[in-house]
C-alpha cells in the first residue's frame, strides 16, 4: 500500500493538474471574467515555462515527497496524531485542514519578511491572472515551501493519504482561485463560505497594498475570516482593478529568465506587511 502511494503520488498529480487546467482554460475562453490585453501569448510562456523549471528543481534537489515524510512519520510513530492515539478519520480530516491552515500562516509569512516577499513577488508581478497564474512561483519559494509543508507532515503524523489528498486540492484549487472566470454572484456568494472563488482571491493580486495584503486562502476559505484578513471586493471592482504590484510592470519583465532573476532586483518597496507604517497615501496608484 505505501510503496504504491509513493509510486502513484506524482501520477494521480499531474492528472489532476491537467484536467484542472485545461477545464479552467477552456472556461476562461468561454466566460471571461476580465479582459486581457496582453493574452496567453505573452504570459504563458514565462508562466509554464517556470512550472518546467520548479518541477525540475523539485525533482533534483528534494528526491523525498512529502508523501513519503509522511509515510516515514507513520513508521517511526512520530507526530501529534500518534501521541494521541486518534482515530484514523479524525487523523486525516484534522490533518487537510490543519496544512491549509499552515499553508495559510506561510503566505502571510512571506507577505510579511522583505526577503521571502522578494521571492513570493514574482507570484504578484504577473499582469493579469488567470489559470496559468495558479502555478507561477518562485522555485525557491517551492523548495522553502517544501521544507516546511514536510515539517508539518511529521509534526502532525499526518496520514499520508491526507497528505496526498490535500497537495491534490491545494494544487486544484490553486488554478480554479486564480482563473479568469466569470460565475453567477449569487453562485460565488456561496461557494466563498467553503472555497476561495476567483472573485475572492482576485483582491489579493490587487495592486494596492491593503488588498495584496488581504485574502491569504488558497483552498479554505475561513483562516481570512478567523484571522482578519478577509476583504469581500477591490475598491475598483472587479474589471477596472489593477493586477500586480508597482513594481515590474513592463511587459518584458514576464520573460521566464526576468521573471528567475526578480528577487535579486530593486528594493522589496512597501508591500511587505511589516512596512506598513512607512506607506505613504495612494497617490502613485491608479
Amino acid at each position: 500500500m505505501s510503496a504504491s502511494l509513493l509510486q502513484h503520488a506524482s501520477l494521480l498529480r499531474l492528472a489532476v493538474f491537467a484536467t484542472v487546467f485545461a477545464v479552467m482554460a477552456l472556461w476562461e475562453l468561454a466566460a471571461p471574467r476580465r479582459p486581457q490585453p496582453l493574452g496567453r501569448r505573452h504570459r504563458w510562456p514565462g508562466n509554464l515555462g517556470v512550472v518546467v523549471v520548479d518541477t525540475l528543481l523539485v525533482r533534483l534537489l528534494v528526491p523525498t515527497t512529502a508523501v513519503a515524510v509522511a509515510l516515514i512519520a507513520s513508521q517511526q510513530g512520530w507526530g501529534l496524531w500518534p501521541a494521541l492515539h486518534v482515530p484514523a478519520w479524525l487523523a486525516v480530516g484534522g490533518s487537510i485542514v490543519l496544512l491549509d491552515m499552515a499553508i495559510y500562516l506561510q503566505h502571510v509569512l512571506f507577505h510579511s519578511v522583505p526577503v521571502l516577499w522578494r521571492l513570493h513577488r514574482m507570484h504578484h508581478t504577473d499582469l493579469e491572472l488567470d489559470v496559468s497564474s495558479g502555478a507561477r512561483f518562485h522555485p525557491a519559494e517551492i523548495l522553502l515551501s517544501l521544507g516546511i509543508k514536510m515539517a508539518v507532515v511529521a509534526a502532525l503524523g499526518a496520514p499520508a493519504v491526507a497528505v496526498l489528498v490535500f497537495e491534490v486540492l491545494l494544487n486544484a484549487t490553486s488554478m480554479f482561485s486564480h482563473a479568469n472566470v466569470r460565475m453567477p454572484q449569487q453562485l460565488d456568494r456561496a461557494l466563498r463560505w467553503w472555497v476561495v472563488t476567483p472573485d475572492m482571491h482576485r483582491v489579493h493580486h490587487s495592486w494596492y497594498p491593503n488588498e495584496t495584503n488581504s485574502n491569504f486562502g488558497f483552498n479554505l476559505p475561513w483562516w481570512d475570516r478567523l484571522f482578519g484578513t478577509y476583504r469581500a471586493q477591490p475598491r475598483d471592482g472587479h474589471t477596472n482593478m489593477t493586477i500586480g504590484i508597482n513594481q515590474f510592470r513592463d511587459p518584458r519583465e514576464l520573460r521566464l529568465d526576468r521573471m528567475l532573476w526578480q528577487p535579486l532586483r530593486g528594493p522589496a518597496d512597501s508591500y511587505p506587511i511589516n512596512t506598513r507604517p512607512e506607506r505613504t497615501d495612494d497617490s502613485n496608484m491608479p
